[in-house]
């Protein structure tokens, strides 16, 4: 879970917020304002955590933020929804996986738009949640996307892929076998 903020062209600001899960990379809840609301993290923190049906409490990893820590994101804590663990206090490692899908989001989607509006940066952000999720397969996953991986539907992928990727290589060989090329003869004989 983290909170990032976006400049816009007039120099205003927007700030976005995001869970994702650490296994499957898959964006669980997000949301884009045009003000620092430190509650927001509770609701998608709510959001997030009321489809799993796991028998434990699920564990989100926060930074030291005070949009992690406030009376609201107490609030559903203390309810016994999620368990919270700070980043690099509790534990030795951080909350990289989502300030990682920040800098990819920013970098390779947002700036590359013109970013003069909140509602333009929702609906750049709802675009990529929607592209990363379903059909952008991850790069920590032999082919599937975070979607697939958070289903569990994308097992198979990896074996198609692989007789894909055989199939294409043979085609490619017959392909290039049936053709024929020209003599050296043939090409002077052309030039001249």
């Amino acid at each position: 879970m983290d909170t990032t903020l976006i400049r816009l062209l007039d120099g205003s600001r927007a700030y976005l917020h995001a869970v994702i899960d650490n296994f499957s990379r898959r964006i669980l809840a997000w949301n884009v304002a045009g003000t620092f609301e430190p509650a927001i993290t509770a609701q998608l923190l709510r959001a997030a955590a009321d489809p799993m049906t796991t028998s434990s409490k699920p564990t989100v990893l926060v930074d030291g933020g005070v949009e992690n820590f406030n009376s609201a994101v107490d609030e559903v804590i203390e309810s016994g929804v999620l368990k919270r663990i700070l980043a690099q206090t509790e534990i030795r490692f951080s909350n990289s996986l989502i300030e990682s899908w920040w800098r990819v989001l920013k970098h390779q989607w947002s700036y590359l738009n013109t970013i003069d509006s909140v509602a333009t940066v929702r609906n750049l952000v709802t675009f990529y949640v929607e592209q990363h999720n379903s059909h952008m397969p991850h790069s920590a996953f032999p082919g599937q996307t975070p979607d697939e991986m958070y289903f569990g539907t994308g097992f198979d992928i990896p074996q198609q892929l692989q007789e894909s990727r055989i199939a294409a290589r043979e085609s490619r060989m017959k392909l290039n076998r049936e053709q024929t090329c020209q003599t050296y003869e043939e090409l002077v004989a052309i030039s001249c």
